[in-house]
């Protein structure tokens, strides 16, 4: 047996090299002695020392192997997109290997350099990777004032405006008053269309069925009357069944229903395509100064001297809610906010409140009108820029003031958004309106004027905006009292002196 495999070898522990080892060795056929032999040419010949590998960096993989190429590849680019990498890891590594050490020799902070190079003008590897998922826009201000300005002062009237309300369209105005007259006016102009003449006593009242071509005007004469604005004439048959004064009317949605309140006390839901009284509603103990129908039609509100406000339902004419203040002021005018939700009412206190009729509560009371004495209405409307969509939609009320005041309220905050002071006397009536993309108010007071007022901004020019404001009826006033001008003559029961004759019509631009 050959000694030489079958007895243990030794290695000289600082001998590696072919030189120092045995001819026993050197003829050795183990593979292990191979590799000794090899490693020590290596060393020898290229003086390369072998060096325990280095571990592989962790920042592209978590796997434990030390071989890139052995990762997995969709947990490396999972890894490597949640860390904001470059689509070049090797590129980028071999960068980071020179530039890991300052020119200090000091170490750079990763997330520091990490930070730098997305911040980094023109380098399009921090930005390739970054999310695509858009961010959306900060939130606009919201305005905090208004800025109507007076266009037009229509003039023709010769007794106080009662009410005063926009075509659907908005492309014509009507106006009425203590002079039992009813005009038309032409929106984009400010002049006058045509004035109906047959009520035998002041209007108080006025309504536009909403395809726009009629309007329904009650008066003090007990009446109900229909014009018809395309062919400017009369309807033939008079709308009578009320026992006193009729004192606000408005349509349902489709036009088939007009209901209105009146001085007896009651409410009274017509038929217009027969012209007769389909219901009656004892709705209240005192005169009905307020009527509004819902948007959708299945809701009608009146309101009344007694303090109450109350709420029908159109079918059934059951009496749903009764909401009531404490001290129970005169309730002169009630609007359905445009969503049907809440419910504007004006009492003789100075406040308009809104209402939750379905909790019966008041959420809102907006103050800084004098309001004692008269019937006053107003509506709701928007505002804010055209171009920016707010969530949800900033809306406004209006109302007229018996101190000659037209003022705006925040619906959200209260705050008053603009004041306007331009009538001499009391404003009776408000109404807003959009007509080619331009926001319009329009007015009626005791100094028997019509007052047209467009939305500007800032620089003077007139913002646009779709279709926006609410559609909402008008007013009227509620006390006899001397008029305008001082004169003491006979007032009929609106509060508004009695009719004369008619001059010649007016209108200024301003």
């Amino acid at each position: 047996m050959d000694k030489s495999r079958s007895a243990p070898r030794r290695r000289n522990p600082r001998a590696i090299s072919p030189a120092e080892s045995s001819s026993d060795e050197l003829a050795a056929g183990s593979e292990h002695d191979e590799a000794e032999r090899r490693r020590a040419s290596w060393t020898i010949h290229k003086g390369f020392t072998p060096q325990r590998p280095q571990q592989q960096d962790r920042r592209y993989s978590d796997s434990e192997s030390t071989d890139e190429l052995a990762v997995d590849a969709n947990e490396y680019w999972r890894t490597s997109r949640s860390r904001r990498r470059s689509r070049s890891p090797v590129n980028r590594h071999t960068r980071r290997d020179s530039e890991s050490q300052g020119s200090s020799g000091e170490p750079v902070d990763e997330d520091m350099e990490s930070s730098n190079e997305q911040e980094a003008p023109g380098d399009t590897d921090a930005w390739s990777d970054r999310s695509a998922t858009p961010v959306p826009p900060p939130v606009p201000p919201k305005p905090d004032h208004l800025n109507y300005k007076e266009k037009f002062v229509m003039r023709g009237h010769i007794r106080g405006v009662s009410a005063v309300q926009f075509s659907p369209d908005c492309s014509m105005i009507a106006s009425a008053g203590a002079d039992s007259d009813l005009k038309v006016w032409d929106t984009a102009t400010g002049r006058l269309i045509h004035t109906f003449e047959g009520h035998l006593a002041g209007i108080s009242t006025l309504a536009w069925t909403p395809d726009g071509q009629w309007i329904a005007t009650g008066s003090d004469d007990k009446t109900i009357r229909f014009w018809n604005v395309k062919t400017l004439r009369a309807h033939p048959r008079i709308f009578s069944g009320h026992h006193n004064y009729v004192y606000q009317i408005a349509f349902t949605p489709k036009g088939n229903i007009l209901v209105s309140g009146s001085y007896d006390e009651a409410v009274f839901m017509w038929d217009v395509r027969r012209g007769s009284v389909m219901r009656s509603l004892p709705a209240h103990s005192d005169p009905v100064a307020g009527i509004d129908v819902v948007h959708d039609g299945t809701l009608i509100v009146s309101c009344a001297l007694d303090g109450l406000i109350r709420i029908w339902d159109t079918i059934s004419g059951q009496c749903l809610r009764t909401l009531v203040m404490e001290d129970n002021p005169p309730a002169t005018c009630v609007k359905f906010s445009p969503n049907g939700h809440y419910v504007l009412a004006w009492t003789l206190d100075g406040c308009i409140r809104m209402w939750s009729y379905l909790e019966s509560r008041v959420i809102k009371t907006f103050q800084g009108h004098v309001n004692n004495k008269y019937s006053l209405s107003g509506c709701f409307g928007l505002y804010g820029s055209p171009n920016i969509k707010y969530e949800p939609p900033l809306a406004f009320a209006v109302s007229g003031s018996e101190d000659g005041a037209i003022i705006f309220w925040d619906i959200v905050s209260k705050q008053i958004l603009q004041r306007i002071d331009v009538h001499e006397g009391v404003v009776l009536g408000v109404h807003a309106g959009t007509l080619n993309g331009k926001r319009m108010i329009v007015s009626c007071g005791m100094d028997k004027t019509v007052r047209l007022f467009e939305e500007v901004s800032e620089d003077g020019s007139q913002p646009g905006e779709e279709d926006a404001a609410s559609a909402d009826s008008n007013m009227r006033d509620d006390h006899p009292t001397d008029d305008a001008d001082g004169d003491n003559a006979m007032t009929d029961a609106s509060g508004l002196p009695s009719a004369a004759a008619t001059p010649a019509e007016d209108v200024t631009m301003t």
